[in-house]
Order: structure tokens, then C-alpha cells, then sequence
């Protein structure tokens, strides 16, 4: 299981990059599931679908760095838990990766995206005028999977539905590197909150983002 990235980002926060090169048989081995967990990946419709499934909790376990049984379950909006645990756990995959950060004490969101030109036919659906007229933003394909990965980031960060990417998640203007920091607005039932996201891009063109706070 090759972990190509690791990153301690404060004393109770962690982020893991895995690249994907087992078979779902091989991923099963090296976890301890239940008949519930079971359950999920026969009903999963592909078999890549699975081995994402199983990538993340293998690389949730490798992190934790237990040999115990990790009860992981996915609430009611679909974010990922710990059973009787208050580490707090984030979640992402695409293609050949599959990333997770956890941290003891904070809220955390992630998420990893390969780089498609395709994003440019979609990008008025997540980003509004104002931001898409940001020059690092634009036509710019590594800005677009930028703003998209603080969005998707921090909409796990929030763990809760009814967060809209274009209405209630704001980009500032931000200096676009191939990794760096930016600050994003973002409109709460609570009211308005500023969390900082890092972001990072692989030599082989996925782009991480992730959110602590």
C-alpha cells in the first residue's frame, strides 16, 4: 500500500495520499469488516466504486496504525464517523488515489481531484460571476479544480446537506502556485465563517485540497 504523500499539519491533525494499486480482494485482506460493512460493498455497482470504498478505510486503519477493529460509519448526510470516538474524519478518491485527513480535535474536510479540461463546461454551476472574473480563476484549469477542491472541502468540512458550492461558498481572490493557501467565505445557518484551505497539486496532475478548523 504505498503512501506517496503524508503530511503532519499540527499536532492533532494528519493527511494521507495513497496510490490505488491493489485489487478489491487484495484491500479486503488487510481489513477487519463486519457484515453491515459487507453489506455496502456488495451493493456497491462497480468495481471501482468498491475498491475506493476499501481503499479509504485501508488507509484510514494504516494512519490510526491499529491492528483493532475501526467502526467508520457514514451518518445521515453522509459523513464519515468513528464509533465511540471524537477524532473527526474526512474522506476522498478519484481514479488512482484515495486521500484521508483526520485530526483529535478539529472539524476536517478533503478532497483530491484528477485535473480534466472538462471542468471548464461546468464551471459556471459552482462558481459565480465574481469569482469566475478572478483572473487565477477564469479559463484557468488548475484555478477551477483549485476553487472546486476548497469547495468540495469544505462542504465535507461542514458534514451537513443544504450548503450550496455557488451560493454559499465564497472564493477570495487568492495567488494561484502549485501549492498555497486561500481564504473562502462561507455562508452558515450560523452565520458567515472565513476558513483558510490549503491546496496542492501532484506531479501527476490530481489536485488536493483540505480544510481544518
Amino acid at each position: 500500500m504505498p503512501v506517496v504523500f503524508s503530511k503532519k499539519i499540527d499536532d492533532q491533525t494528519v493527511l494521507g495520499v495513497w496510490k490505488i494499486e491493489e485489487t478489491a480482494e487484495q484491500l479486503l485482506a488487510g481489513l477487519q469488516l463486519k457484515q453491515h460493512e459487507l453489506d455496502v460493498i456488495a451493493a456497491l455497482s462497480s468495481g471501482k466504486r468498491a475498491v475506493h470504498w476499501l481503499s479509504t478505510r485501508l488507509l484510514l486503519r494504516t494512519m490510526l496504525d491499529t491492528k483493532d477493529y475501526i467502526d467508520c460509519r457514514m451518518d445521515e448526510h453522509g459523513k464519515p464517523y468513528l464509533v465511540n470516538s471524537n477524532t473527526h474524519i474526512s474522506f476522498s478518491h478519484s481514479y488512482d488515489y484515495a486521500a484521508v485527513i483526520i485530526s483529535t480535535q478539529k472539524k476536517v474536510g478533503i478532497d483530491i481531484e484528477l485535473i480534466k479540461m472538462k471542468i471548464k463546461s461546468i464551471k459556471h454551476k459552482f462558481l459565480s460571476d465574481v469569482e469566475l472574473a478572478q483572473k487565477q480563476i477564469g479559463d484557468n484549469v488548475n484555478g477551477l479544480y483549485v476553487s472546486w477542491c476548497a469547495k468540495e472541502a469544505i462542504y465535507k468540512w461542514h458534514g451537513k446537506k443544504g450548503l450550496e458550492f455557488k451560493q454559499h461558498i465564497h472564493i477570495k481572490p487568492f495567488k494561484l502556485r502549485d501549492e498555497g493557501q486561500l481564504n473562502v467565505l462561507v455562508e452558515l445557518p450560523t452565520g458567515t465563517e472565513e476558513l483558510m484551505v490549503s491546496y496542492f497539486k501532484t506531479k501527476d496532475d490530481y489536485m488536493v485540497g483540505y480544510v481544518v478548523g
